[in-house]
């Protein structure tokens, strides 16, 4: 691992205390007008994520109905019942956004999918770097907030489903995450530049609790006028 990754993972609990942990449970509350561009309706209640963290699988629920939940792999999504019982499900997802543009409309299986690979990596960030398989680059710092920020370029490994292969991590003077870049290749490719805020300690992990993101345009310019997703996480629990 580089210099600056060590730094950044100590600053965010540290690697040793990450692999003491298997999963994390979070409340989350969604919102943006990415939703809506999916013909989704995306309402304010909160609800239960659940990632494992050093395998990619997660689940959130409620999902649809108050006795449903999804069920998220890389090879697979279902919408189950509580007791297991399958409601929907499809295997090889990711071939379900063939041909997606930004405004193409998704249904509760696509949201499911977009909602597992997503979240399970906003809650491994940092620590996900350091899994086997991700390589890792530092690439010239940047000028933001009246800071200057680290910035890790990372490229995923096949096994991991995400936004796209590559993606860029920004960090603060401090080592703690300022900003996350990606695009989003399951809604045909388009720039999502995403600020995080509030960072707070859950069993010892430092982690943002605020999730912004923002498109931006060809040039790079961000539009903070479009919130595409908003995320915002509560009742943080390791275990």
């Amino acid at each position: 691992m580089s210099e600056l990754l060590d730094a950044v993972l100590d600053a965010h609990g540290g690697l040793e205390r990450w692999r003491g942990f298997s999963r994390v449970e979070t409340t989350i509350v969604t919102g943006g007008e990415f939703w809506g561009m999916k013909g989704l309706v995306q309402d304010a209640d909160p609800r239960r994520m659940t990632v494992t963290l050093h395998e990619e699988w997660a689940s959130v629920q409620p999902f649809g109905a108050p006795d449903q939940k999804t069920d998220f792999t890389r090879d697979r999504i279902a919408i189950e019942k509580l007791d297991g019982q399958v409601v929907a499900e499809r295997a090889d997802p990711r071939e379900m956004f063939a041909g997606h543009e930004i405004d193409t409309p998704w249904g509760p299986l696509h949201r499911a999918y977009f909602n597992g690979y997503a979240l399970w990596t906003y809650l491994t960030t940092p620590f996900l770097l350091a899994m086997p398989g991700f390589s890792v680059t530092e690439i010239d710092p940047v000028e933001e907030d009246g800071e200057r920020w680290a910035v890790l370029q990372a490229r995923f490994p096949a096994r991991i489903a995400s936004h796209s292969t590559v993606q860029e991590f920004y960090f603060g003077p401090d080592h703690l995450l300022r900003r996350h870049d990606y695009r989003v290749d399951v809604a045909g490719g388009f720039a999502g530049v995403q600020y995080v805020h509030d960072i707070v300690e859950a069993d010892g992990v430092r982690l943002p609790s605020r999730r912004r993101a923002y498109r931006a345009d060809a040039d790079g310019t961000v539009n903070l006028d479009q919130l595409m997703v908003g995320i915002d996480l509560s009742d943080i629990r390791f275990r």
